[in-house]
């Protein structure tokens, strides 16, 4: 997950019939948020396989997150080697085995920070708002509950580093993969997915 935010900073009906909409975009986004499950706090497994230029054999690491709606993002990676990163609207950082947090970015000294971790929620929580105002967006219905969405930056900014972001999902985000313009690329598969109205006062301690 970190190889992502460097990437983002480098940062989830009725039956249709699997086609492009020609719809406006007001029309696709009110779909895709009349599929989404939208849940406080959502927390699951997540598989990440990371593709670099240049190498045949990817990366792959698996792991638990957490994602709490106007919070944060707490991404713990078990295997190969454990390691925990947490995204706060104010700071991104990594925590240690014996609860000491190491700042990778903080909104005081990045003032840009705060546009880099709300592009990171935006892309878990599949938030079309966000991502609509950041990305041009292409949405496709696949059967009855399933969408997909194409993100490609709008902002000359983003598109240095991101050529494109794909979401996959029925009620939840249950894929998300980014192409980068130095032509790695990471793929997430997100499973056991559980949405909860609140964060318990274990996992808000894991933001702080």
């Amino acid at each position: 997950m970190l190889k992502i935010v460097h990437a983002c900073a480098i940062a989830a009906t009725a039956l249709f019939a699997s086609a492009t909409f020609a719809a406006p975009e007001a029309d696709f986004v009110k779909l895709i948020h009349q599929r989404l499950q939208a849940s406080p706090v959502l927390k699951g497994e997540f598989e990440q396989t990371k593709t670099l230029k240049g190498f045949r054999n990817p990366l792959v690491s698996h792991g638990e997150f957490l994602v709490a709606r106007g919070q944060g993002v707490w991404w713990h990676t078990q295997q190969p080697f454990e390691s925990t990163l947490v995204v706060t609207k104010t700071r991104l950082f990594t925590r240690n085995a014996d609860g000491s947090a190491n700042n990778l970015m903080d909104a005081q000294a990045e003032p840009g920070v705060k546009q880099v971790n709300e592009l990171i929620f935006s892309l878990l929580a599949a938030d079309l708002d966000v991502l609509a105002d950041k990305f041009s967006v292409v949405a496709q219905a696949v059967g009855a509950n399933g969408w997909t969405l194409t993100l490609t930056p709008r902002d000359a900014n983003i598109a240095k580093f991101l050529v494109r972001a794909t979401l996959a999902g029925e009620r939840d985000v249950q894929t998300v993969r980014i192409e980068e313009a130095r032509g790695d690329a990471t793929q997430i598969r997100f499973e056991h997915q559980v949405p909860s109205p609140a964060l318990t006062p274990d996992e808000a301690a894991r933001f702080q």
